[in-house]
């Protein structure tokens, strides 16, 4: 297993790969959350590619590096794709009014999804695989990036993985999304996520599935985090993509 550092377009990414040089026939491109260094979800590829040989033989992991730095705000190494207010989020959580951040498209966004973008594209090229063989997901603002940019695509991704994500830009989202009919989406939520509502993340999954999204939602007993059930079903789709590829 290879694990190194490019830049690629404008962010600093994280690559982990056991192709010896071959090519790809699936990438999966997985975006951090707020707080977290850039190779906050590295061990995740690591984890896939040992435990799965359709994985080690087929599969190249990128981990992108969001462009904000959180030093100042006292996270030594935590990175960012847009500053959040945690005070009026946890507020909001605990208050039931997150319904008023739903409609929010955060400053600094659309400037992450264009960097976001740039990998994604700059990826496909220099692999030949089309959007339909690259997986984009992320865990919790990750994924909340994830979910922007494949909404604001004009074909389909492989598969969207939003990992205790939650609806954010709902009016461009819901607008977007009959665009994506069929899109093959894995989401997964705690009950008793503390940060993010589950019945929000709820909302979510609904509003992709009434638009013709190929939604899984798997619900969990848990918080702000990402269990095994959702690893090994994260392997499952993943193996998937690779049997279709070869059949």
């Amino acid at each position: 297993m290879k694990i190194y550092n490019e830049t690629i377009g404008r962010l600093r990414c994280t690559i982990v790969d056991s192709l010896a040089g071959r090519k790809p026939s699936v990438l999966v491109i997985l975006c951090h959350g707020y707080g977290a260094t850039g190779t906050d979800l590295v061990p995740i590829g690591e984890a896939l590619i040992d435990q799965s040989p359709q994985i080690q033989e087929n599969i190249q992991f990128v981990f992108p590096e969001a462009p904000l730095s959180l030093e100042e705000a006292g996270i030594p190494g935590g990175r960012a794709w847009w500053q959040i207010d945690l005070m009026r989020l946890q507020l909001a959580a605990a208050t039931g009014r997150f319904r008023e951040m739903q409609k929010d498209r955060p400053a600094g966004m659309i400037d992450s999804r264009d960097k976001l973008l740039e990998v994604v594209n700059q990826l496909s090229q220099r692999t030949g695989l089309s959007r339909s063989r690259i997986v984009l997901g992320g865990f919790s603002q990750g994924a909340m990036l994830a979910t922007d940019v494949a909404m604001n695509l004009e074909d389909n991704l492989g598969a969207l993985i939003a990992l205790s994500g939650t609806l954010l830009n709902e009016s461009e989202w819901q607008s977007r999304a009959p665009v994506h009919s069929g899109l093959r989406v894995l989401q997964s939520h705690g009950r008793m996520d503390p940060l993010l509502p589950f019945d929000v993340a709820q909302q979510l999954s609904q509003l992709l599935a009434n638009a013709g999204a190929n939604v899984e939602f798997i619900p969990f007993a848990g918080g702000h985090e990402i269990p095994y059930g959702v690893f090994e079903r994260i392997a499952e789709l993943l193996e998937s993509m690779v049997s279709e590829q070869a059949a």
